[in-house]
């Protein structure tokens, strides 16, 4: 790889580290610094995605013709490196990265014309309805039915683990529409509206205690809930093809600009904080290393994400290779929270529930220690979703090894 950037390439990297100067406000940037799980609230993600579509870079990975950035792949790596490295809010992947592509894949051009504008716009809040309370990581198990009833199906089931429900308008759904053969083979993929009769959300409690309304993930019961079947993606009981097409964009994303993020916040707190020997943290010896190895191993990450990501720009799909990326990325953000939990030290125990909020009262410690003991519980999920990183390795074991 080349990885030497021509003028031109400096020259848009100057217009974007520009662009972000300006877009990136400092009300954002107090909102996202006081997160317990990397996300604003709907109001200010839908804000910030609004911007990057009027500079028409919402979509980097979309094709032209669709709305895409038309970048060059030096220029997409460019992008991703200095959005990442500026810390701004990461796009909610539902709709842009997620349903998008399966849409433009394998929907019908009347599906496309219905859902890729307000996508992009963010005009639309997607979430996704995989999970149920007894198919997880074994997703081929789900039994959530769909019961063809004329030009309808009836859905009666329930999803769980669903982030942001109670934003969504649309869901992504994997419901059973047949018994026979293989689990595999009696998937259907449909589109739903949330507002369709029969839709409950119930929060699911989690340890950071969120707010009414901010809740990170819920469950959605179906009772009896009509979805028209032209909302069907495809062909009936093919879903778990698209299912996978769409898993790798769950799983195979660029984990490596987020993580030197990440470790530059580790590295900002640690020269404020004492070590026991009253220097700074960031001189202790032993704290050091662990810094400097994380970089080693973030530093190789982005070498095989750009040799990975690289084939894409021919039109070659990721495949196996996106549940390696899932396991080290998530294994590396663990390791990082628990590196912040570790410099920000006794002052990241008092419990903040919401750490957005601004009192008169004032907090124990500076304001980067309330997020950091709950972004490390957060940060727990990660080896779990899209797949636990125990079931990638068996697929990297059988798709990649041949075992």
């Amino acid at each position: 790889m080349d990885l030497a950037f021509s003028p031109e390439d400096l020259a848009f990297q100057r217009e974007v580290r520009d662009w972000i100067a300006t877009a990136y406000d400092d009300g954002l940037k107090k909102q996202l610094s006081q997160s317990k799980n990397g996300y604003l609230d709907k109001a200010g993600q839908v804000a910030w995605q609004k911007k990057l579509f009027e500079r028409g870079w919402a979509a980097p990975d979309w094709p032209v013709e669709l709305g895409g950035a038309g970048f060059t792949p030096s220029q997409r790596y460019i992008f991703n490196m200095e959005m990442s490295l500026a810390g701004v809010p990461t796009s909610s992947p539902m709709g842009l990265k997620m349903v998008a592509p399966v849409i433009m894949a394998f929907g019908s051009d009347e599906q496309k014309a219905q859902h890729l504008p307000p996508i992009l716009r963010s005009d639309i809040w997607w979430c996704q309805g995989y999970s149920e309370p007894g198919s997880g990581s074994d997703l081929a198990s789900l039994q959530m039915k769909a019961e063809r009833d004329g030009d309808d199906y009836v859905l009666n089931g329930s999803k769980i683990w669903t982030t942001h429900a109670q934003w969504a308008e649309w869901m992504f759904c994997l419901v059973r529409t047949s018994s026979q053969g293989r689990p595999q083979e009696g998937i259907s993929f449909l589109l739903l509206r949330m507002d369709t009769p029969g839709i409950q959300i119930k929060p699911l409690p989690t340890l950071d205690g969120p707010p009414d309304g901010e809740q990170e993930i819920n469950q959605v019961f179906f009772d009896n809930v009509r979805v028209p079947v032209a909302n069907r993606i495809g062909e009936e009981n093919k879903g778990w093809t698209y299912a996978k097409y769409l898993l790798e964009f769950e799983r195979g994303n660029a984990y490596a600009p987020g993580l030197m993020n990440m470790l530059g916040k580790v590295k900002r707190i640690a020269a404020l904080e004492r070590a026991d020997d009253g220097g700074r943290l960031i001189d202790d010896a032993a704290f050091r290393e662990k810094i400097v190895n994380l970089e080693i191993q973030v530093a190789a990450l982005n070498a095989t994400e750009l040799r990975i990501f690289s084939g894409r720009t021919t039109g070659k799909a990721i495949g196996p290779a996106s549940s390696m990326l899932k396991c080290v990325g998530s294994e590396h953000q663990q390791a990082i929270t628990e590196l912040t939990l570790e410099a920000v030290g006794t002052y990241a125990a008092p419990f903040v529930q919401d750490t957005w909020s601004q009192s008169n009262e004032g907090r124990a410690g500076p304001d980067y220690a309330a997020p950091a003991a709950p972004a490390y519980f957060n940060y727990r999920k990660a080896s779990i979703y899209a797949g636990s990183n125990e079931i990638q390795r068996n697929i990297m074991a059988k798709m990649v090894l041949g075992l």
